[in-house]
C-alpha cells in the first residue's frame, strides 16, 4: 500500500466533474480520479475547515460509525477495472477490521473528516498513476517564453500606431466640424 495525500481538486472545463489528485507521500507520483461535484465540494469544505450548520452526509457517516463503536482506521483505493476505481473503508469494530466497499470519492471525503490515512494499492498506482515529466514542464515554460516574445514583437508593431495617435490633436478636429 502506498500512502497518499490530497494534492488538489481540479475542475474540468468540459463537464461537471472534478478530479481529485492524490500524491504519493514518498515519491513524485500522482493518481488523478474523476469525482462528482458534490463529493468534491464535501472534500473541499472539510479541507478548508468551512463550518457547516448541520452535519453533511460524510459527517453523518463518520458520526454513525463512531456512535456504533467503530473506529475508521484508513481508506484504500483498492482496484482499477475498466477505468473505474474502487475503494475500501477499513473500520475497526470490536477488535476486528471490517472492509466496507465504497466509491473512492466518498471514502476520501470520510478520510478527511476522520483524519485517517489514505492508501492506494500498488497495482492501482501502476495502472493509473502518473509521474511529472520534466520535458513536459520544460515545454510549457518554453511555450510561455515564446508567447512573451511574440507579445513584445506585437507591441513593437503597434508602437507606430500608438505614436501616430499620440500626435493627433483632437481639438483641431472638433474645430473643423464647425
Amino acid at each position: 500500500m502506498i500512502e497518499v495525500q490530497i494534492d488538489s481538486i481540479r475542475v474540468s472545463l468540459m463537464s461537471q466533474h472534478r478530479v481529485v489528485v492524490l500524491k504519493d507521500v514518498n515519491e513524485e507520483r500522482y493518481l488523478p480520479i474523476w469525482i462528482g461535484p458534490c463529493e468534491a465540494e464535501s472534500i473541499t469544505v472539510r479541507l478548508q475547515d468551512s463550518p457547516a450548520p448541520r452535519p453533511l452526509t460524510h459527517d453523518l457517516l463518520r458520526n454513525v460509525i463512531q456512535e456504533m463503536g467503530g473506529t475508521i482506521r484508513h481508506i484504500l483505493i483498492s482496484d482499477l477495472r475498466n477505468e473505474v476505481y474502487y475503494a475500501r473503508i477499513v473500520v475497526a469494530v470490536g477488535g476486528e477490521d471490517i472492509d466496507i466497499d465504497s466509491r473512492p470519492s466518498d471514502a476520501i471525503a470520510l478520510a478527511v473528516r476522520a483524519e485517517v490515512p489514505i492508501y492506494v494499492a500498488e497495482s492501482v498506482m501502476d495502472k493509473g498513476g502518473t509521474e511529472p515529466e520534466e520535458d513536459l514542464e520544460n515545454e510549457i515554460v518554453d511555450e510561455l517564453e515564446e508567447e512573451a516574445v511574440d507579445e513584445k514583437v506585437d507591441n513593437r508593431k503597434l508602437s507606430a500606431f500608438a505614436d501616430f495617435v499620440d500626435t493627433l490633436n483632437f481639438d483641431e478636429l472638433d474645430d473643423k466640424d464647425d
